[in-house]
C-alpha cells in the first residue's frame, strides 16, 4: 500500500530536497511522471524522487517540494508536488547531461568532445556563440542544426515550467499545460487562464481561477466575470440538471460563487451572447440563458419529433385484433386491456411513450410489440443509455440491444457520432429503454439519426429520478401532450406477490410499505437503526455475513449498497472504505491513486465516458490485476478486459457502495439502502423509489424509520429549468 501525500498541502507544510540526478529510472513522455534517483546532501544513499516534469536527464540538478512517503514495495520515497530541473554546473554533470541524449545531436562521444573543447562554458557557447560548435570534430551542418534546435526546445520547456511554478501551478498540472499548448503555453495562459478549464482534463474552473488571480487578474475584471458566468451555467447543468437559467438566477448564482457585482455579471452575459458563447431565449420563461449545445439540443429534439411525426408510415396495415390474438398464443400469455390498447397504438403511431412502474407489464408489452412487428420482417433496433440497461434489455427480449453510444457509433478520435442526419440508422422500429436516464443532448443525437420511415418507442418509468445529465427528456415528452403516451398502472398478480414491487408502489403513492411479519418470508425488509454508527455496522454485517449466509449471494458481485448521497457517515464514500476493508482489504499489490486505494478483486465504477476504452459513466467492473512496473491496471467489464494506466485511475471509484443516482438503469440481485436524517437534503420520494426498484431478488432498507418516512412523504422534485416541453408544444 502506498501512503500518498496531500497534493493540496499548503507550501508551509511541504518539505524540500535538492540534488543531482544520477539515474532516470522511469519517465513517461505523455504525462511527465518520473522516478528519479538523486544524490542529495545529508543522505548517505541515493534518494528515490517521484514527481512530474516534461523532461529530465542524468547530470541535471533538481529541487523539489513535497512530502516523504513509504511504499511497501519500493520503500522510502520523496513525492514532489513541485519539481524544478536545472542544467548541471560541474564538468562531470555537464558531460553526463549532454551524453544522455537530452539535446538532439549530442550523445556520449560528442559530449566528451564538447567538454574537452569548452569545459564548463559549453552551455554559454551553445546559447550565445553557437557557431563555435562547428570547430569541434565531426559537427557538420546537419548535427549543428540539430544541437541548436534541441537546445532551444529545452530552453522553452524550462522557461515555461519556471513561469508556471512562479504562479503556484503544480508540476503535474504544468506538464499537462505544456503538453497542450507547447511553446505557446505562456502566451495562452497570460491572455486568458480560464481556457485551461475548457481545454485540459483535470484542471477545473477553481484551479484556473487560482492561476488567474496569481497572474494578477482583478477579482472584478470582465475576463473573470465572463468565465464566472460560463462556470455558473455549466455547474447548473452538471449538478442541477438545468438546460438553462433565467438571467436573474444566473447572476445570483455567479455572485454567490465568486462575489462579483451583479452589474459586472450582467455586462458579462451580454458580451458572451454577443460573441455567441451563450444564447438568450424565451423558453421556458423570458430571458433564459443557455449554453449553445443545450439550446440546439432542445430546438433540435422538437424539430426532429415534428419531422418524424409528419413523415409517412409506409408499413403495411396490420390488423391489430388478429395480431394480438396471434401473439398471445405465440408467447402463451394473456394481455390486459391496457396492454392491448398499447399494442394497437404501437402499430399505428410514429412516436409512442410507454411508462409505468415495476410489475405493470412493460416487458411483456414490449416483447409482444416486437414479436408482431418482427413477424412482418421489419428491421427492429433496441438500445438503452447504459451497458447494464442494454444487457438487461437483451435478456428480456432475446434480441441484441446496444448502448445508445455504440448504436450511434461514437468516434473516439473526436467524441462525435458517425450516425446522424446525413448518415441515419438503418431501422424500421427503434425501441429505447430506460428513457428516464436520457439527457437532452444524447436524446437529440439519437432522434436526429432516426430515418423518416422509422417509428420510435420510448420506454421508461417517469417516477424515477431524472437523468444525471441536463434536462427532463422523458417527463417533457410526456407533459408536452404531443406524443401518444401509454401509462401502465395495473400490477399483475405474479408481480403483486413480490414485496419489493408492493413496496415500490406504496412508496410511489406516498405510503409507508407493508413489511413481512416476523417469520414470514419476503424479499423487502426494513431494519430500524437510530444511530449512524449502528446503520454502518448493520450494513457491513449484512453484506459480509448475514445475506450471503442466509441467501447464498456473493457479497462483492451480487450485493450493491445504494446511498442517497456521497457524504455522511453512511454515504457512498465512507461506506466504500469500510466495505473494502472487510470484503477485500488492501494488500501488498494495492496502489493508492487520487485518494483511493485499489487492489485486485476490487469492485469499481467508471465515472465518465471514455470513448477510447469503450467504457461509459456508470459501468461496473472488477480489477483483475495490477502491474506496478508497467503502471497499469487490468479491469474486467462484463467479460471484456480493459487496461488503465495509473494516471487514468481518476476515472474510477470503488463501487461496493454507490449513489442511487449512479444506479439508474441497473438492476442488482440484492440492494441495501441506508437512510438517515444526516442525508435529509437528498431524501425524496423519487430517490427512494428509484433505489428500491433497482433490487431484483432482495431489498433491505437500514436506518431511521423517521428518515424513511420523511423520504416517502417528500414528493417535491427539484425544479429543472428546461424549455423542451414548450418547444414540443410549439407548432
Amino acid at each position: 500500500m502506498t501512503f500518498s501525500p496531500n497534493n493540496n498541502l499548503p507550501a508551509s507544510e511541504m518539505e524540500k530536497i535538492s540534488g543531482l540526478v544520477e539515474r532516470v529510472t522511469y519517465h513517461n513522455g505523455e504525462n511527465g511522471y518520473c522516478v528519479l534517483r538523486i544524490k542529495t546532501p545529508g543522505e548517505r544513499d541515493l534518494v528515490t524522487l517521484v514527481g512530474h516534469t516534461p523532461a529530465v536527464s542524468p547530470g541535471e540538478f533538481v529541487s523539489a517540494s513535497g512530502q516523504w512517503i513509504y511504499d511497501r514495495e519500493y520503500g522510502r520515497q520523496f513525492k514532489a508536488v513541485f519539481l524544478n530541473v536545472y542544467p548541471p554546473t560541474t564538468k562531470k554533470g555537464i558531460e553526463k547531461y549532454l551524453g544522455s541524449g537530452m539535446v538532439k545531436g549530442i550523445g556520449p562521444v560528442y559530449a566528451a568532445r564538447l567538454i574537452n573543447a569548452f569545459g564548463e562554458k559549453v552551455f554559454d557557447v551553445i546559447e550565445k556563440e553557437p557557431d563555435k560548435l562547428k570547430e569541434v570534430e565531426g559537427i557538420g551542418p546537419k548535427r549543428f542544426k540539430a544541437i541548436v534546435s534541441g537546445w532551444s526546445d529545452q530552453k522553452v520547456i524550462r522557461s515555461i515550467m519556471v513561469f508556471l511554478h512562479s504562479h503556484k501551478v503544480s508540476t503535474s498540472k504544468s506538464v499537462r499545460i505544456f503538453k497542450t499548448y507547447g511553446e505557446n503555453s505562456i502566451s495562452v495562459i497570460t491572455e486568458n487562464p480560464y481556457v485551461l478549464a475548457k481545454d485540459i482534463r483535470g484542471i477545473g474552473f477553481k484551479s484556473a481561477d487560482t492561476i488567474a488571480l496569481n497572474l494578477g487578474i482583478e477579482k472584478h475584471s470582465p475576463v473573470r466575470a465572463r468565465a464566472a458566468i460560463q462556470y455558473a451555467l455549466s455547474e447548473a447543468s452538471a449538478n442541477g440538471g438545468h438546460t438553462c437559467l433565467p438571467r436573474t438566477k444566473l447572476i445570483e448564482t455567479a455572485n454567490e460563487l465568486l462575489e462579483i457585482p451583479p452589474s459586472i455579471l450582467d455586462n458579462a452575459i451580454n458580451e458572451e451572447i454577443a460573441e455567441n458563447n451563450l444564447i438568450e431565449d424565451d423558453f421556458p420563461e423570458a430571458g433564459c440563458i443557455y449554453l449553445p449545445y443545450l439550446f440546439y439540443s432542445e430546438v433540435g429534439i422538437a424539430s426532429q419529433v415534428r419531422r418524424l411525426q409528419s413523415a409517412s408510415n409506409n408499413r403495411e396495415v396490420i390488423n391489430a385484433d388478429s395480431a394480438i390474438g396471434w401473439v398471445e398464443k405465440k408467447l402463451n400469455i394473456h394481455l390486459a386491456e391496457s396492454q392491448k390498447t398499447a399494442v394497437k397504438k404501437a402499430l399505428i403511431n410514429k412516436f409512442l411513450v410507454i411508462t409505468g412502474g415495476p410489475g405493470v407489464g412493460k416487458t411483456t408489452l414490449v416483447n409482444s410489440i416486437l414479436k408482431i412487428l418482427g413477424a412482418k420482417k421489419l428491421n427492429i433496433t433496441l438500445c438503452a443509455p447504459t451497458g447494464r440497461a442494454a444487457k438487461r434489455l437483451s435478456e428480456t427480449t432475446g434480441a441484441e440491444a446496444k448502448t445508445i453510444h455504440r448504436l450511434l457509433e461514437i468516434d473516439p478520435a473526436n467524441g462525435k457520432f458517425k450516425k446522424n442526419k446525413e448518415n441515419p440508422l438503418d431501422t424500421d422500429i427503434l425501441v429505447v429503454d430506460e428513457c428516464s436516464m436520457v439527457d437532452v443532448s444524447l436524446a437529440y443525437s439519437l432522434i436526429q439519426a432516426v430515418p423518416d420511415k422509422a417509428s420510435v418507442i420510448f420506454v421508461g418509468d417517469v417516477n424515477q429520478l431524472p437523468s444525471v445529465g441536463p434536462g427532463s427528456f422523458l417527463a417533457d415528452l410526456i407533459n408536452s401532450q404531443v406524443i401518444e403516451v401509454i401509462r401502465l398502472t395495473e400490477v399483475f398478480r405474479q408481480a403483486a406477490d413480490s414485496w419489493i414491487i408492493k413496496a415500490a408502489h406504496s412508496i410511489n403513492q406516498g405510503y409507508f410499505p407493508k413489511l413481512p411479519e416476523k417469520g414470514q418470508k419476503g424479499d423487502f425488509y426494513f431494519i430500524d437503526k437510530e444511530e449512524p454508527e449502528d446503520i454502518v455496522k448493520t450494513i457491513v454485517s449484512l453484506v459480509h455475513t448475514r445475506v450471503p449466509k442466509a441467501f447464498g449471494f456473493n457479497p462483492i458481485r451480487d450485493i450493491q449498497v445504494l446511498c442517497p448521497m456521497h457524504r455522511s457517515l453512511s454515504g457512498a464514500r465512507q461506506m466504500n472504505e469500510v466495505l473494502q476493508s472487510v470484503l477485500n482489504p488492501p494488500g501488498d499489490n494495492s496502489i493508492t491513486k487520487f485518494g483511493i486505494t485499489f487492489g485486485p478483486r476490487d469492485k469499481v465504477m467508471q465515472i465518465e465516458n471514455n470513448y477510447d476504452k469503450d467504457t461509459f459513466n456508470g459501468d461496473i467492473g472488477f480489477i483483475e490485476s495490477i502491474d506496478s512496473e508497467e503502471e497499469t491496471v487490468l479491469i474486467d467489464f462484463d467479460g471484456r478486459s480493459v487496461i488503465y494506466s495509473f494516471d487514468e485511475l481518476d476515472e474510477l471509484v470503488l463501487c461496493y457502495a454507490t449513489t442511487v443516482h449512479k444506479s439508474q438503469g441497473s438492476e442488482y440481485p440484492v440492494v441495501i439502502i441506508p437512510v438517515s436524517t444526516q442525508q435529509y437534503m437528498m431524501l425524496k420520494r423519487n430517490l427512494i423509489y428509484t433505489g428500491v426498484t433497482r433490487g431484483k431478488r432482495l431489498v433491505i432498507v437500514v436506518g431511521q424509520k423517521k428518515a424513511f418516512y420523511m423520504s416517502i412523504k417528500d414528493n417535491r422534485t427539484t425544479k429543472r429549468y428546461s424549455g423542451l416541453k414548450d418547444r414540443l408544444k410549439e407548432q
